[in-house]
């Protein structure tokens, strides 16, 4: 296809093209009434206004009216997390998630930013949406992690020179051995329903256990679990600004999923999950999948989304553990689904659910913010391990694998020996009748 934004025929002088620009009638919904600011992740941290979600819709604003896109205003823009508390805490119904990502595309396309960011954004972009080449990332991690090396440069404190390559050598979950999924799974018992999983790309290489897991309890509860050849939804391309790229990786997700025939398209990263239910409005003006990404968008579901749906089948064995649940932004904000993963836990004989303190702040990993801007996300990740040690919790439970790294690497700073798990594991820990540290059954 051509690239939409290659004959706008705008006036380039302004901070935007004519080319979805930020919706002036979504920007005049803002009153200005300050109710996010103490939701959002970067007021807290500076108590700056153009760092504030309505300081960005101003700037949005004055962008419209003819301003210039400075580096000064794509810095706020940059600055933000995209974590979209702002549309949780907003009594006035503003849209901000449409108008940073709208306004996101617009500085990809329009700004010209400096080499060396220009070289860092390429090479996470090269790497991250792609999981083959993450494969090839494990055997060198896996090696480095278990040879002694990484004990090594961390007492040699070279990494603090480089505070990206810092940010990514702390983030780096241990890696055990792959797990492979197979194409189709049936359902055990009567089957209720057939599913697609999305497998994702670092939930694919970086935890396998959580997507094997997520299958065995599908399956528990009645599923026929279907795998399809499928490559990255496209959500680190969306929530970046990286539009023509996202369009590319949807219209693949779509037609994977749509050869296998099946009722929905469950996920079990936050992100991923909000992405693809945003395919109707990031491919609408694309006549050949406008209408199948709607209907596409309607059959996503958040795994514990189609759980609480569907009902449980299969019997809860006792876990006692005392837990605390941290909500992933872009599951509680931009999916408004918070109750669910609380239910299913609570559903669970024995444990003991605990709530963290300031839930709506970002923990700082926001898809690869917490590699672009390490040092607030640094701060952020910190904020948000002493609220879980607060608790006083055996476990942390979450529901995105970025959240999972962030305050894992932010508890391990503080010392903090929590142990850390996406919520379908302790489900499956649970109707396995084992222990969370148990290996799953041979084979799986």
């Amino acid at each position: 296809m051509t690239d939409p934004t290659a004959d706008l025929g705008a006036d380039y002088g302004a901070a935007f093209d004519d080319h979805r620009p930020p919706s002036p009638e979504l920007v005049a919904d803002c009153v200005h009434c300050g109710f996010c600011l103490p939701t959002c992740p970067t007021y807290v941290l500076w108590g700056e206004e153009m760092d504030s979600p309505r300081g960005r819709i101003y700037l949005m604003e004055t962008g419209l009216q003819g301003e210039p896109m400075s580096d000064s205003m794509v810095q706020h823009f940059d600055a933000c997390l995209g974590c979209m508390a702002c549309v949780t805490a907003c009594p006035s119904g503003v849209q901000y998630d449409r108008l940073i990502e709208n306004t996101r595309a617009q500085v990809e396309r329009r700004h010209d930013r400096p080499l060396k960011e220009r070289l860092l954004r390429s090479a996470i972009f090269a790497l991250f949406p792609y999981p083959r080449r993450l494969r090839a990332v494990r055997g060198p991690l896996r090696l480095y992690q278990r040879s002694g090396l990484e004990r090594a440069v961390r007492r040699t404190r070279l990494l603090a020179r480089t505070p990206t390559l810092a940010s990514l050598e702390s983030l780096a979950p241990r890696l055990g051995r792959m797990r492979r999924i197979p194409e189709r799974l049936p359902a055990v018992g009567q089957r209720r329903a057939v599913v697609g999983l999305l497998l994702g790309c670092v939930q694919r290489e970086f935890f396998p256990d959580v997507n094997a897991a997520t299958a065995r309890v599908l399956q528990a509860e009645g599923c026929e679990v279907v795998t399809p050849g499928q490559g990255c939804c496209g959500a680190l391309s969306t929530h970046n600004g990286r539009e023509v790229e996202a369009q590319a990786f949807a219209r693949a997700t779509i037609d994977a999923f749509d050869r296998a025939g099946v009722e929905h398209v469950v996920v079990n990263a936050a992100g991923c999950g909000s992405a693809m239910k945003e395919y109707a409005e990031l491919l609408s003006d694309d006549p050949a999948y406008a209408q199948r990404a709607k209907d596409f968008a309607a059959k996503v579901r958040d795994v514990s989304e189609i759980l609480v749906e569907l009902g449980p089948a299969a019997p809860r064995h006792p876990l006692p553990v005392v837990a605390a649940y941290h909500d992933a932004c872009h599951l509680a904000h931009a999916q408004g689904i918070r109750a669910q993963p609380r239910q299913l836990l609570r559903d669970i004989p024995g444990l003991e659910l605990r709530e963290i303190a300031d839930p709506e702040i970002c923990c700082g990993s926001a898809g690869v913010y917490n590699l672009l801007n390490p040092e607030p996300a640094r701060e952020l990740g910190d904020r948000k391990a002493a609220h879980v040690l607060a608790t006083d919790a055996d476990l942390l439970v979450t529901a995105n694998p970025g959240c999972l790294m962030q305050v894992a690497a932010a508890l391990r700073r503080r010392g903090g020996s929590i142990a850390t798990a996406h919520t379908i594991e302790v489900i499956d820990a649970s109707i396995r009748g084992a222990s969370l540290s148990a290996p799953p059954p041979e084979g799986e």
